[in-house]
């Protein structure tokens, strides 16, 4: 009823204080989505970087260009948001570190304290690592 009723302009029925709250839930619910992308795209760039030459490389590309695309939908989609995931690069760099460690059995040393690459880079769809990139 109460998605109805902006679209008939039925203002009385109108719950604005439940209304406020699905709305506020849904950009929280769209944060997480966009966090969630780039922690995923995050771990498998820094897992492209210990050994360029490792194979099999295609489910990394896939899964990176696959992040990409999503956090860019969601952005598309939500202008208002177009900053978050410039504003949770380092948290989320953090996060992302120690798994990148454990999944590849390298030291957690190995991999930069500090986030290595600009938000535009992590985005860019041209952008992959080079191993001297994070040294």
């Amino acid at each position: 009823m109460q998605a109805q009723a902006p679209q008939a302009k039925d203002w009385p029925v109108l719950d604005l204080a439940h209304l406020a709250e699905e709305v506020e839930d849904l950009g929280i619910s769209v944060q997480h989505a966009i966090e969630s992308h780039l922690e995923r795209l995050l771990l498998h760039l820094l897992k492209w970087r210990p050994d360029p030459a490792q194979e099999p490389r295609r489910g990394l590309r896939l899964t990176i260009r696959h992040a990409r695309r999503d956090i860019a939908k969601y952005l598309r989609r939500n202008p208002g948001l177009q900053y978050h995931p410039t504003d949770y690069l380092a948290e989320a760099y953090q996060a992302i570190r120690e798994d990148a460690a454990i999944d590849t059995d390298l030291r957690l040393t190995t991999f930069s304290e500090a986030y290595p690459w600009l938000i535009e880079q992590v985005l860019d769809a041209d952008f992959w690592p080079e191993a001297s990139s994070m040294s």
